[in-house]
């Protein structure tokens, strides 16, 4: 019998697009480094930044990124 892997599931929602302010993706709320890493995080590590994501959705919502522009 073989073992699957299980593939991490990405927080990304397709809107891949940096806060110019806090580097925050306006989709998921990672950084660019957290997007290139998220393959090679152990499954403790994502999801505590899991957490930390909806913390950063949320203050993302507070100040529209278009008024940085």
């Amino acid at each position: 019998m073989t073992r699957r892997a299980k593939r991490a599931q990405s927080p990304c929602v397709d809107v891949c697009r940096l806060d110019p302010r806090t580097g925050w993706c306006l989709g998921c709320g990672r950084t660019a480094a957290e997007i290139g890493a998220w393959a090679k995080l152990t499954p403790f590590r994502r999801k505590r930044l899991e957490r930390e994501l909806a913390r950063r959705l949320v203050k993302l919502g507070s100040h529209s990124p278009l008024e940085d522009e």
